[in-house]
């Protein structure tokens, strides 16, 4: 009986221990504080490797955000991609400038506001529990962390996709039409920041028809959506063209099709991309998966009451969601192929909102995993961010060389040149890829690509650059550092031809002398990105 009655006033000891608890959690300036706290320790983490130098991606950023404001949509039919980041990366730079760190600080911004957005969202479809555990693995997720410190739309592409998913959620699962208007907004800053958030907006149509079999004012729905998605495809239109123009002849040629294999890691990456992703699906498909049972046969709502109710619809909804735009994305792939694993950025918002309820409706197993992925996710990524591209040390070395004004820069990988431009600004030198001399640097003219690649033999090609040269200027070769890229399509493996058949052509023209070459790493492991050879036109 003893032990008994100490069992008893044990528990009773608990319970308010849990109320003071949740009190302090329900607060609003205990909310504010944790929610600083959180985004404070996400900030130390995601600003590690700020100054990390450019990879190719960023350079192209740069270069794009660099032309007029009014220029950069006719520009990007050469690229292939939508205006808004580089619109708002044109700012940021008006007003901080152009280096690594003041342009990976926007990405920053975006990153740390996914913090309190997905408390927001989580915790307004499925309650606190669920707001702080999208909250907690909002500030340490590791796609979130990489990108964070990236010249890339991709930060802003996770953030304008949790927008989506949660705002779609608030205004046709749970017909909250004033998330109308705010849906309308979101799904069209998506969708032209980055051409896969059509796969997003396509997810949400197959989560309108799970909303509307539940709903009991169906004719209502339907109005909403032809307003809401009226809305957003009359904002798109004026892209249209770009868009179909973009599709026929820039595209990503330097991809692959994916195989099966790419549908799960879609969902990997979304959930983290390292060791803890895959405990993260299992448990949060777990937790959403008894949210989903069936409910008992005659029940008008779950046993649980209408607010559990809510909660399965939600997911219901968020998972058709997800499901569709990610085969979407691996069936447009397939015809097309335009597959990367960074462009899951437009799932991570949608797959963190509904791992968050799952892990939630979990309980103690759901904290459990919440506490095993912060130790897996707590990395700050250093390594590869600061190890993705050499091109800044390779062309720091290219400029304590006696070159300059005049010489001829040629990258046989041609999407290099921007971020090539970049680092020897300044430096007056003219450039060119293996297609010929390019009087823009700073965007790669994709139309086209692989036929115009094709259709460019180096030694017709490098024969009129060197006659432009006068005795004693430099030709400087950038190639690839082959072993480093895995390179499969079309494109990529066409690139590696050339690039090898450029080097032998400038070895056998008499005019030209090598002088130099690096970096030199023999047989250890290469670095990624670059090695550059100097050539010096002879006396006449």
């Amino acid at each position: 009986m003893a032990s008994v009655a100490e069992g008893v006033s044990s528990l009773a000891a608990r319970r308010p221990a849990r109320g003071r608890v949740r009190a302090i959690a329900t607060s609003v300036p205990a909310t504010v504080l944790l929610l600083m706290g959180m985004v404070a320790l996400s900030l130390w983490l995601r600003t590690r490797a700020l100054r990390a130098g450019f990879w190719i991606d960023e350079g192209l950023s740069v270069g794009i955000a660099s032309y007029p404001l009014a220029e950069i949509p006719g520009v990007l039919r050469q690229d292939g991609s939508p205006p808004l980041y580089y619109a708002i990366l044109h700012g940021w730079i008006a007003v901080v400038g152009p280096g690594e760190a003041a342009t990976h600080g926007l990405s920053v911004g975006f990153a740390l506001l996914i913090i309190p957005v997905a408390f927001w969202a989580a915790r307004s479809l499925a309650g606190p529990r669920a707001g702080w555990i999208a909250a907690v693995l909002a500030a340490c997720h590791p796609f979130l962390t990489y990108n964070a410190q990236e010249t890339r739309m991709y930060a802003l592409m996770a953030l304008l996709g949790l927008l989506v998913a949660a705002t779609f959620a608030h205004a046709f699962v749970l017909r909250d039409r004033r998330y109308l208007a705010p849906f309308a907004v979101v799904a069209t800053l998506a969708v032209y920041t980055h051409n896969w958030a059509l796969f997003l907006v396509a997810g949400t149509l197959a989560a309108l028809v799970v909303a509307w079999q539940a709903s009991g004012e169906r004719r209502a729905l339907v109005r909403d959506a032809a307003l809401a998605y009226g809305a957003v495809g009359a904002l798109y239109l004026p892209w249209v063209p770009t868009l179909l123009f973009q599709a026929a002849h820039t595209g990503a040629p330097w991809s692959s099709r994916p195989g099966w294999e790419g549908l799960l890691e879609a969902v990997l990456v979304a959930a983290g991309s390292n060791a803890g992703a895959p405990l993260f699906v299992v448990v949060a498909g777990a937790g959403v998966a008894a949210l989903l049972r069936p409910r008992p046969s005659g029940a008008a709502t779950s046993p649980a009451g209408p607010e559990a109710d809510a909660r399965r619809r939600v997911a219901a909804a968020l998972l058709a969601l997800i499901g569709v735009s990610v085969l979407l994305a691996w069936l447009s792939s397939q015809v097309a192929p335009a597959w990367a694993s960074r462009y899951m950025a437009v799932f991570v918002g949608p797959v963190l909102l509904l791992g968050s309820i799952g892990l939630a409706h979990a309980r103690r197993l759901g904290i459990v995993v919440v506490a095993i992925l912060v130790f897996f996710w707590w990395t700050p990524r250093e390594g590869a961010l600061s190890t993705k591209s050499n091109v800044r040390d390779v062309a720091a070395r290219i400029s304590e060389r006696p070159v300059g004004a005049g010489d001829l820069v040629v990258s046989t990988h041609p999407e290099q040149l921007p971020v090539l431009r970049y680092y020897l600004r300044g430096e007056g030198f003219r450039f060119a890829d293996s297609m010929g001399r390019v009087a823009d640097p700073r965007v790669m003219d994709w139309r086209d690509v692989h036929a115009r690649l094709r259709a460019a033999g180096p030694r017709r090609t490098a024969r009129p650059l060197v006659d432009a040269l006068a005795p004693g200027q430099a030709v400087i070769l950038v190639q690839p550092i082959l072993r480093t890229y895995g390179w499969r399509a079309p494109y990529t493996a066409l690139v590696k031809r050339r690039s090898v058949q450029w080097e032998r052509a400038l070895e056998r023209d008499d005019r030209l002398r090598r002088v130099d070459a690096f970096p030199r790493f023999g047989l250890g492991t290469p670095p990624r990105g670059v090695r550059a050879v100097v050539y010096r036109v002879q006396g006449g």
